[in-house]
C-alpha cells in the first residue's frame, strides 16, 4: 500500500469505479459526494446507493464527506470525476490553493460549455495550474467493466513523466493496466470527440442501419478525430493507440454506452431534449457536439459526422434524412 493521501472529486459511475481501483494501491480514500444523502449512505452501508451499487466498501477505508475543500486539504493526489457540463457550478467555492504543488488528475472525458476549454485549459485559467502540474487518465474504460474487475487499460498524460508515472502506478493493480503518455491535448481532446460520434452510431442504430454501414461510419469518424486533433495541437500521436482508437470503439459499440444509447433514442424518435430527462446518466456528446461546432468556426475542419450530429441536437433537422445525406460524405 502506498503512503499518499487519494481522493475523489465526484459521486458517478466513474467516480465510484475509481475509488475501488485506488483502495488497491492506498489504505484508504478520501470521498467529496456532493449530495449529503449519498455521502450518509456511503457511510453507513458501504455502497453508492445511486451508481454501481454492486460495490461494497469497507467504511474503514473510505473517509467521506459532502464538504469539498475538507476533502481536498487532506489529499496528496486529487482526482476529479464529475461531468465536465457540471464541473463549474459544483466546484464552487473551492480554494484554489488546495491543489497547490499536487498532481492534480482529471478522469473527466469531457468540455466546459460555453468556454469550451478542455480540463488543462480549465484547471489553468481558473485555479491557476500549470500544466506541468496536471495530469489526464483516459482510454476505453467503462465504470461497469471496472466494478466487474475486467481487464482494462488506461492511458495517463503529462507533460510531467514523474507525475505520469506515479499516477499510473497509483491506478495500476490486476485487472488495469496503465501506460503514460505526454500527448494530453489528444488525450483530452479525443474522448471530446468519439462521445459525438457514439451519438451518430446510436442514430444509426435507432434508425435500422447495419453493422457493415457502422463500420464505414466509425473508419470514418477516425480521420475525423485525427484531422480535428492534428490540426488544432500537432503532435507525432498514432492516432491507432487504446486511447484513441481503442476509446472510440468500445464508446461506439458497447451496451454500457450513454451517449450511444442517447443517439439511439433520437434515432427513435425522441428529441433530443427528451432523450436527455430520459437518461440517468449524461451524455457528454450532447455538450461535446456544441463546443466542437463552435470551435471548428476558427479551424475550419472538415468534419461531416460531427455536422450532421449538430444539425440533429441544435437545428431540429431530421435524423433520418442528415444520415441519408451524410451517406455520400463517406468512404
Amino acid at each position: 500500500m502506498q503512503d499518499l493521501q487519494a481522493a475523489v472529486i465526484g459521486s458517478g459511475s466513474w467516480a465510484t469505479a475509481i475509488v475501488k481501483i485506488l483502495l488497491n494501491n492506498v489504505q484508504k480514500v478520501h470521498w467529496w459526494v456532493r449530495e449529503e444523502d449519498i455521502a450518509v449512505h456511503l457511510k453507513q452501508f458501504g455502497n453508492n446507493p445511486k451508481y454501481l451499487s454492486s460495490i461494497s466498501f469497507d467504511p474503514n477505508r473510505i473517509e467521506v464527506s459532502h464538504e469539498l475543500n475538507r476533502v481536498l486539504k487532506r489529499a496528496d493526489v486529487p482526482v476529479f470525476c464529475i461531468p465536465a457540463a457540471f464541473l463549474q457550478p459544483s466546484l464552487k467555492g473551492m480554494h484554489a490553493s488546495l491543489l497547490r504543488g499536487k498532481p492534480v488528475v482529471s478522469a473527466i472525458k469531457g468540455i466546459i460549455p460555453g468556454d469550451n476549454d478542455i480540463m488543462s485549459d480549465f484547471f489553468y485559467k481558473r485555479y491557476g495550474v500549470p500544466v506541468n502540474q496536471f495530469v489526464a487518465v483516459s482510454g476505453p474504460s467503462h465504470a461497469e467493466e471496472v466494478a466487474q474487475e475486467k481487464l482494462t487499460y488506461l492511458t495517463v498524460a503529462s507533460e510531467n513523466r514523474v507525475s505520469a508515472v506515479a499516477v499510473a502506478n497509483l491506478f495500476s493493480c490486476r485487472y488495469i493496466k496503465t501506460s503514460v503518455t505526454d500527448d494530453i491535448f489528444g488525450t483530452e481532446f479525443a474522448p471530446v470527440l468519439k462521445n459525438i460520434i457514439a451519438i451518430a452510431t446510436g442514430i444509426c442504430s435507432g434508425l435500422g442501419y447495419g453493422d457493415n454501414f457502422q463500420a464505414v461510419l466509425i473508419s470514418n469518424a477516425l480521420r475525423e478525430i485525427s484531422r480535428f486533433v492534428d490540426v488544432v495541437r500537432p503532435n507525432n500521436r498514432d492516432i491507432n493507440k487504446s486511447v484513441y482508437l481503442g476509446d472510440l470503439l468500445v464508446t461506439c459499440y458497447s451496451q454500457f454506452s450513454r451517449n450511444r444509447r442517447y443517439g439511439q433514442m433520437l434515432g427513435r424518435g425522441y428529441s433530443p431534449h427528451y432523450a436527455q430527462m430520459e437518461m440517468n446518466m449524461v451524455a457528454e456528446g450532447y455538450y461535446a457536439t456544441k463546443c466542437i461546432k463552435e470551435m471548428n468556426v476558427r479551424y475550419e475542419v472538415d468534419m461531416p459526422i460531427t455536422d450532421t450530429v449538430y444539425k440533429i441536437l441544435y437545428e431540429g433537422k431530421d435524423p433520418a434524412k442528415e444520415m441519408q445525406a451524410l451517406q455520400d460524405k463517406l468512404s
